[in-house]
């Protein structure tokens, strides 16, 4: 983001760390940038508000687990009561168990449940589980 930004002064620096230095995960979690995309605005803006609540509807599950739901937008509120952010930050905090599983190669899978949008990876390809298992302690 610094080079994206163009920031090179130690204040932007500091606050560019600030911002982002809660998305990296700490042992025992995952975090992610939810971000809903559409390229011609008045089809974003009423996908936005088909989609109220979405960041709650966000899982990830290691196999023999239930699902871990995501906690959304710990930073800020990101939605109003008609429409939802078209960015959200998630955390996916998971168990002991889970974590072990993990790091012992157990398959992840993951999707939203949205009464308007739903969808399911699974699994998750091997490279990306494996840079998750990086994630964890």
């Amino acid at each position: 983001m610094l080079r994206v930004e163009r920031i090179f002064e130690a204040d932007g620096i500091k606050d560019e760390l600030d911002a982002y230095n809660p998305m990296i995960p700490d042992g025992s979690n995952w975090k992610a940038t939810f971000m809903i995309e559409f390229t011609d605005v008045n089809e974003r803006q009423r996908a936005l508000g088909r989609l109220v609540d979405i960041e709650d509807c966000v899982w990830a599950q290691v196999k023999g687990f239930e699902k871990v739901w995501a906690i959304a937008d710990e930073d800020l509120e990101r939605q109003t009561q008609d429409k939802t952010s078209a960015v959200h930050f998630l955390r996916f905090e998971l168990t002991s168990d889970m974590a072990k599983a993990v790091k012992s190669g157990a398959a992840i899978n993951a999707g939203i449940e949205h009464e308007n949008y739903s969808c399911q990876v699974a699994p998750v390809p091997v490279n990306i589980r494996i840079s998750l298992a990086e994630d964890i302690d």
